[in-house]
């Protein structure tokens, strides 16, 4: 028993050891099984595999990997690297500064363009109230005798004259029934509207009888002018070809004025009226009375009214066309010849006592009255005042001028307030100044000159030339005052 107990004791270790490393043997079978298992799962267990490694390859690398391949970037490869990058930087700095610049350019831009409307608004404002007035008569310079240019062509007194509105050439008329357009650059005739024969069927329109008075258009599209037969003609100022002609007045068309920026004409008669016509629509539509003897002259501006020279009755009246009522203004102590508008609110008119008068639109009286402006003429105790025969101005400035025959042409400053006439110079022409206009510019002055007064034959000048004189206005600037 013992012996079998002693046995039985050493052959435990022996079984248990044995159980050990059959536990082995069976994990190390099951692993291998497992491996096996795993082998046989085929390829779908070997595509998971390599698409794991694949991933694995892609993912981001270390910044130990990073940082192995910036120690293999060389110097001059950083340096080209960092220089483009600063290029770039310039080049965003450049676009925000540029893009900024044009900013501030487009809104100093729209301001200046708000500024220039708001100054040409209140410029019209002014031109409108006859409170614009431009200081250029002291800046005038006399010319000498040497730069008139003098344009002959006309066989008689020249009667009447306009400028067109680009100050590009000159319509004339003379008491010899015809009409010459001139060129202001070359000084030659641009057409030639001859007289008309009286009854003469089928030939060119003309004029029979003196040409007493002309108007242009402010476009220059039209041209009108009123004869001793009581006629109006229409023309196309461009080609002078007839348009229309207007009758309706009872005597001589003595006056004749287009509002601006309209084709709206006036016209004024020795039969004492004012009329208003439609030159677009060839049309008439209405009279005004009011003088008391044959009506000399008219002007106008933009306003829908027109101003009148009354002659002997001795009134200058402005008409008021909507309102079909007019004002009446006495001054001269002669027959009043001739007018016209400085600005919308003043005017300027002559008369055969000598005197010349500016007026305000405000009050009945001239604000100032020149008499003898062109000085005496006849023998000793006998004097009497040279006749004025023409008014012009140049519109919304202070400089005016005069004409007669006194061998002259004056020109005049228009004081403060127009409350003053003061003399600037005397440009010598020998003859009747029969009618006066500025350029638009101010560049020049053209005269019409005739050897007889335009509305009759009191006096000949033997020595004088009929024809249209071009006189240049040169301007040297003033300098400043003293402390100003």
């Amino acid at each position: 028993m013992s012996a079998t107990a002693a046995a039985r004791k050493r052959g435990k270790p022996a079984s248990g050891a044995g159980a050990g490393a059959g536990a082995g043997k069976r994990r190390r079978k099951a692993d291998s099984a497992g491996d096996r298992g795993k082998s046989k799962g085929g390829g779908k267990m070997n595509e998971e595999i390599s698409s794991d490694s694949e991933s694995e390859s892609l993912a981001p690398r270390k910044p130990e990997e990073e940082e192995e391949e910036e120690l293999e970037e060389t110097a001059q490869e950083k340096k080209l690297r960092l220089a483009k990058l600063y290029l770039e930087q310039l080049r965003q700095q450049e676009e925000e500064k540029a893009e900024a610049r044009a900013f501030e350019e487009d809104q100093v831009a729209g301001r200046l363009k708000e500024d220039v409307g708001l100054i040409h608004l209140f410029s019209m404002q002014l031109e409108q109230r006859g409170r614009l007035q431009k200081l250029v008569a002291k800046e005038i310079q006399a010319p000498a005798s040497a730069d008139i240019r003098v344009l002959r062509g006309h066989q008689l007194s020249i009667t009447c004259l306009v400028v067109t509105p680009d100050d590009s050439a000159i319509f004339s008329a003379a008491k010899d029934c015809s009409i010459i357009k001139w060129s202001v650059e070359s000084g030659r005739k641009l057409h030639v509207i001859p007289r008309a024969k009286k009854g003469a069927e089928g030939k060119p329109p003309g004029h029979s009888s003196h040409v007493l008075c002309m108007a242009i258009s402010s476009d220059g599209k039209y041209l009108a002018s009123g004869d001793r037969s009581k006629l109006i003609l229409i023309w196309e100022a461009q080609s002078c070809q007839h348009l229309y002609t207007f009758t309706g007045h009872r005597d001589a068309v003595s006056g004749l004025a287009f509002r601006r920026g309209t084709h709206q004409l006036y016209s004024t008669s020795h039969d004492r009226s004012v009329k208003v016509w439609n030159v677009a629509e060839n049309s008439y539509v209405e009279t005004l009375f009011g003088h008391q003897d044959a009506v000399a002259a008219l002007d106008a501006l933009s306003r829908e009214c027109c101003v009148t020279a009354g002659g002997r009755d001795g009134t200058v009246r402005v008409w008021k066309i909507p309102e079909e009522s007019q004002l009446v203004f006495y001054g001269h102590q002669g027959s009043i010849d001739c007018i016209h508008l400085i600005n919308e609110e003043h005017m300027v008119s002559g008369a055969d006592d000598g005197s010349v008068a500016l007026w305000g639109l405000s009050k009945k009286r001239p604000l100032a009255l020149q008499r003898e402006a062109h000085g005496l003429r006849g023998e000793p105790g006998l004097e009497q005042p040279f006749w004025i025969s023409s008014v012009a101005a140049l519109l919304n400035t202070d400089l005016v001028a005069t004409g007669s025959h006194s061998s002259c042409v004056r020109l005049w400053q228009c004081g403060e307030g127009f409350r003053q006439l003061d003399l600037l110079c005397d440009i010598p022409l020998v003859g009747f100044i029969n009618s006066l206009k500025f350029s638009s510019s101010g560049d020049f002055l053209v005269a019409g000159v005739g050897q007889e007064h335009r509305l009759g034959r009191w006096w000949r000048i033997k020595e004088a030339r009929n024809s249209v004189c071009i006189i240049p206005l040169r301007r040297v600037p003033v300098p400043p005052a003293a402390g100003s």
